[in-house]
């Protein structure tokens, strides 16, 4: 079984031979999210998006990244964005998250 940081290190070699590969990107910075690393979370879903405009869930896990680095304002942007193109899409699960997230920053 790999620990934490073994499984973060495969992230980013893969990352690194995937370089535009969102899914590669998406995983690398949830894990990122998951390890407290914020403010690398946010860089690499901030890639995922560049890569991937309409991956919803990116926004979500890019809104608890800034979040957390107190940027609440674009926190806000990164949840509206993602709960309009998780509507966009149909992905109601998303953006049912995202609302959530919203509500809990008077967002909404």
């Amino acid at each position: 079984m790999t620990n934490d940081r073994e499984k973060l290190e495969q992230l980013k070699e893969l990352a690194g031979l995937e370089p535009d590969d969102p899914v590669v990107h998406y995983g690398l910075g949830s894990e990122h999210l998951r390890l407290g690393e914020f403010a690398e979370a946010a860089a690499a879903l901030r890639r995922t998006l560049e890569l991937k405009p309409d991956y919803s869930a990116a926004y979500r896990e890019l809104g608890k990244a800034l979040e957390k680095l107190g940027e609440r304002e674009q926190a806000i942007a990164a949840y509206q964005k993602g709960r309009e193109v998780a509507c966009a899409k149909g992905d109601l699960q998303t953006s049912r998250e995202i609302e959530v997230f919203l509500k809990r920053l008077g967002a909404t």
